[in-house]
């Protein structure tokens, strides 16, 4: 499964301009693009919302060969309930935990040389005082499982995952495509995992050939299938084929065509300037409706 690839994790965010501090000023990110939607996605990448929201995807480097993170903003929707499915995600980095302490951001020591951050929305990223590896910052991201080997047989039998490390007694387990690539830490819990609203997505790309393969798959093995294999159009830019799955906890997993997801991911120079004009725009927004906003009769 070489040719399968992580790609990035899915946010839903309430605060744009906040978020935008946080992945560009304290983890030190890119905006590799930004883009906006008049109505909700086909496979439901924005969640179970029909209206205007927009996605901006920020890295360290482009998604060719980083795990960045897509933060998902629908219109209208403030905020989101954090359940206990998302347990952070790990980077490398002396230059972030510089960033964070040099704006105040809160920090806190975990273990020796690991500090725990959160993001406006409360998801929480941990941070190794350290130079990054060469490939890629982004060292894994940690979802909870409520059964560690019903787990394994679905990520590693059914999705081909390599199991680069096990604990039992720690109830853990760290799996990956590639020795170079983001890697996917399932941790045991207590209990049942709950996504509440804020539920996110990991996504990942293969080969096109394999996307009918894998639903048949997935039929099969009776798993649950979110959104059978649809075609999704970006305006002006390539057309991608994506299934979305669930897994045993129903943590959502996205795969999608690797040759078009290629030349849909590509850096836009323009997407930084397309999210700071958006963020003015609510900006003027929100002053025009607290400038209309009704006074209280006295």
């Amino acid at each position: 499964m070489a040719s399968r690839r992580s790609l990035h994790f899915v946010f839903k965010v309430g605060n744009r301009f906040q978020t935008a501090c946080f992945y560009r000023d304290v983890l030190g990110m890119k905006i590799l693009r930004h883009e906006e939607f008049e109505e909700g996605c086909k496979a439901a990448c924005n969640g179970p919302y029909d209206g205007k929201w927009s996605k901006t995807m920020v890295g360290f480097g482009p998604e060719d060969d980083h795990f960045v993170a897509e933060l998902t903003y629908n219109y209208g929707i403030g905020s989101y309930k954090l359940g206990n499915d998302f347990m952070g995600i790990t980077l490398a980095s002396s230059q972030a935990v510089s960033n964070a302490r040099k704006l105040e951001w809160p920090l806190s020591e975990v273990a020796e040389g690991v500090f725990e951050t959160k993001a406006p929305e409360g998801y929480k990223f941990y941070l190794q005082n350290r130079s990054p590896p060469q490939s890629d910052p982004v060292l894994k991201v940690t979802l909870a499982v409520s059964d560690l080997q019903k787990s394994l047989n679905y990520w590693s039998n059914l999705l081909g995952m390599k199991i680069y490390e096990k604990d039992e007694k720690k109830q853990r387990a760290l799996l990956g495509y590639a020795d170079n690539q983001c890697k996917l830490e399932l941790q045991g819990i207590q209990g049942a995992v709950d996504h509440a609203t804020a539920f996110g997505r990991i996504a990942f790309s293969c080969p096109q050939k394999e996307l009918s393969d894998l639903e048949d798959l997935m039929k099969r093995e009776n798993q649950k299938i979110l959104t059978p294999l649809v075609s999704l159009d970006t305006p002006g830019k390539a057309t991608v084929q994506v299934i979305i799955l669930a897994d045993p906890d129903g943590h959502e997993i996205c795969f999608v065509g690797d040759e078009a997801f290629r030349e849909l991911s590509k850096m836009d120079p323009e997407g930084s300037k397309l999210l700071d004009d958006a963020l003015a725009k609510d900006k003027s927004d929100e002053w025009f409706a607290a400038q209309n906003k009704p006074k209280a009769s006295g």
